[in-house]
């Protein structure tokens, strides 16, 4: 009987979107959820301290951080791989440090600069207002000046995202 060696793959792939990449450089502060965020999302403060997703309008001066993944039951039973937090649900958001999220579009390269679409545009289908992405285009998105990427993507288009200083408290 011969020896059949395994071979798991040649790349890791990064994980979730809003898990931590790295430590020990991260600061996470908690703060009340005013919408629903799903895990990754990029957010801005809302009125009283809340935090909502970024969307359509918002300058790069609103971003704050990230939602971060946690150890939740899903709320919908028909869609079990999509993480969010509720309405008032406390929301711990990443303003500094590495964390993995989404790239809805572009590559992302080490020391790459980062954009969060802000306008819908038809000749991207699929890059939904408030995604990270990974090339400019020009008045749908903004570049945030204090990010930048730490890698590629993996096959599921999650990459790390290095947030190198917190904008805002």
């Amino acid at each position: 009987m011969g020896i059949h060696p395994q071979n798991i793959g040649a790349a890791m792939p990064h994980g979730f979107a809003g898990s931590y990449a790295r430590q020990p450089d991260m600061i996470v502060n908690t703060r009340p959820g005013g919408a629903e965020i799903l895990f990754g999302s990029a957010l801005k403060y809302g009125d009283n301290g809340t935090v909502l997703p970024m969307g359509a309008g918002d300058e790069a001066g609103a971003f704050v951080g990230v939602a971060a993944r946690e150890i939740k039951s899903a709320l919908n039973y028909l869609d079990q791989n999509t993480g969010a937090f509720a309405v008032n649900d406390a929301v711990p958001v990443f303003q500094r440090g590495a964390v993995n999220v989404l790239c809805q579009k572009g590559t992302p390269q080490l020391g790459g600069a980062v954009y969060i679409r802000v306008a819908e545009d038809a000749s991207c289908p699929g890059a939904s207002a408030g995604g990270f992405e990974a090339e400019a285009d020009g008045d749908n998105t903004v570049r945030l000046p204090n990010c930048q990427w730490s890698g590629p993507a993996d096959a599921n288009k999650v990459a790390e995202l290095r947030i190198l200083t917190m904008q805002s408290a």
